[in-house]
């Protein structure tokens, strides 16, 4: 028997969201049916409504939750009715060539569920992320789901799901951050917020938060950051010499995602460091470096997708952090909306007035 919810829809590029009923079939094998109590508002949701994508609307958006499952389909053993999860977009397929290296963190072929979630007049719905979580109920592979400590509130867990993961995986997977380490962050929203989170977590003990934003660097102050350094009123290369001896950072982060900042981190970091590239470009982006610096300086130049995270590792664990005080997952969250709300908290997230919206559904 299928079921009938109410979600947010993109109906077209650029048009405001709306609430709409949402046809979630009986889950087909290797399938679940999760009860979202939680799913955080991502700028990846946005760009989905601009059409930054692709053009597969309509879509059903949401993607940083967390919830119970509530159905599974034949052959599902990883989860059972009653398990409370955090939803991941990287179900490990473990079959491509990368699970095969046993890197499964890389997985080049992730499942999604095999049917499709509907308008009620039958029109299929694009699943942001292959999840689709502002609904009170959504489809997915089982292996989209993670079994997680119920303790941890779905409005601070679900954060894993997709922007705090990918911060945190940026310093300490993809960056490899070590105790006694120096790195620079650059953009303190959600994700580099988590990225100097997860820097110190992994001990690092210079950390500088750079941003063109004041109440950012105070947010990311309240992270972890030792240092910050406001980009639009300073050099941010020469500041972070600066605070490092004048030789740059191990480990430098590009959270923003443009070709004037990943230049900055190239350069802000030591001989030998590190630049990791977690902010999303756009595909008309690009940028252009002297070889020979490429060459002399040595070190490594990252990209990081999803926080390189193996989720069945990285969210039992940074959960079990957070319920130990030693991670901050509650400082992410902003303000708690309903369904009703996205459209307006799309806007508060352009504007950089939050960290995070988190759309709550089950009250």
């Amino acid at each position: 028997m299928a079921y009938e919810v109410k979600g947010v829809v993109a109906r077209s590029k650029g048009a405001p969201v709306t609430v709409e009923t949402i046809v979630v079939p009986d889950p087909g094998p290797g399938e679940a049916v999760v009860d979202v109590q939680a799913c955080g508002v991502c700028a990846t949701d946005l760009h989905y409504r601009e059409g930054n994508i692709n053009d597969e609307f309509p879509f059903l958006l949401g993607h940083e939750a967390a919830g119970v499952v509530s159905a599974v389909g034949q052959g599902v053993t990883n989860v059972q009715v009653g398990d409370y999860v955090i939803l991941n977009w990287r179900a490990v397929c473990g079959q491509c060539r990368a699970c095969l290296k046993g890197e499964l963190q890389y997985c080049f072929n992730t499942h999604n569920a095999a049917q499709k979630m509907t308008l009620a007049d039958g029109t299929e719905l694009s699943a942001a992320l292959g999840i689709g979580a502002f609904v009170e109920k959504t489809l997915v592979h089982s292996g989209q789901c993670t079994k997680v400590d119920p303790a941890a509130p779905a409005t601070a867990a679900g954060l894993l799901g997709c922007g705090v993961m990918a911060g945190v995986g940026a310093a300490i997977n993809t960056g490899g951050v070590r105790r006694g380490e120096s790195v620079a962050v650059f953009g303190c929203g959600g994700v580099g917020d988590a990225a100097i989170a997860g820097a110190k977590l992994a001990g690092a003990t210079t950390i500088i938060a750079v941003d063109i934003d004041d109440r950012k660097l105070e947010w990311a102050r309240k992270m972890g950051a030792t240092h910050t350094v406001n980009s639009k009123d300073t050099d941010a290369v020469e500041a972070i010499k600066g605070h490092t001896n004048g030789f740059g950072v191990d480990v430098a982060i590009d959270a923003v995602g443009h070709p004037a900042v990943f230049e900055q981190a190239f350069y802000a970091r030591d001989l030998a460091g590190r630049v990791v590239l977690v902010g999303v470009p756009t595909p008309d982006m690009t940028i252009t470096l002297p070889l020979i610096e490429v060459f002399g300086r040595g070190g490594a130049i990252k990209s990081s997708w999803y926080g390189d995270c193996l989720p069945s590792r990285d969210f039992p664990m940074l959960v079990d952090l957070y319920r130990q005080g030693r991670f901050p997952l509650d400082q992410f969250v902003t303000e708690a909306i309903g369904l009703d709300d996205v459209e307006e908290a799309f806007d508060n997230l352009r504007q950089g007035e939050v960290l995070r919206s988190v759309v709550v559904l089950d009250k």
